[in-house]
């Protein structure tokens, strides 16, 4: 029986510029835990933080003067919680990581993700590497006991 070879051509230019998707650079997050949890289109470290509590703001529907980032959240919803913020409550939807239900992010609105105008990532929750705690993970543990040395 005949060999059936393929005919193909490779075009490749140097002189090309490089197009938006093939620049554009998809970062991704994970728990303490290891799991995988956030892949998003720019670094959290870029990223806005709310004032109230240290969260990373991700802007999640387009305004007229911002565009949504473009992201998706693995993570398990859980029941709202209300917090007491200075001068009243908050509440809060959070989504815990599905494989330790660690605490990850929130949003001001009921389920699914994007549903509200911005989703939190909690302060010290994500990694970009696979199992290392995030440098930021226990820095309120640290101001706690050095408040409880003091007294």
């Amino acid at each position: 029986m005949p060999k059936v070879v393929s005919r193909s051509a490779v075009s490749s230019s140097t002189d090309a510029r490089p197009t938006a998707s093939s620049t554009a650079a998809l970062r991704v997050y994970y728990c303490i835990c290891g799991e995988f949890i956030l892949v998003i289109d720019k670094s959290l470290a870029a990223l806005p933080r709310r004032q109230t509590d240290g969260a990373i703001v991700i802007r999640c529907q387009d305004t007229e003067n911002a565009k949504a980032r473009i992201f998706k959240l693995n993570a398990t919803p859980k029941d709202p919680i209300l917090v007491e913020r200075q001068g009243g409550h908050e509440k809060q939807y959070r989504f815990h990581c599905p494989r330790c239900a660690l605490p990850v992010a929130y949003q001001s609105t009921p389920p699914p993700v994007k549903s509200g105008p911005f989703l939190y990532i909690f302060k010290g929750a994500l990694s970009q590497i696979q199992g290392q705690v995030p440098p930021d993970a226990f820095e309120d543990e640290k101001l706690l006991a050095d408040s409880n040395n003091i007294a």
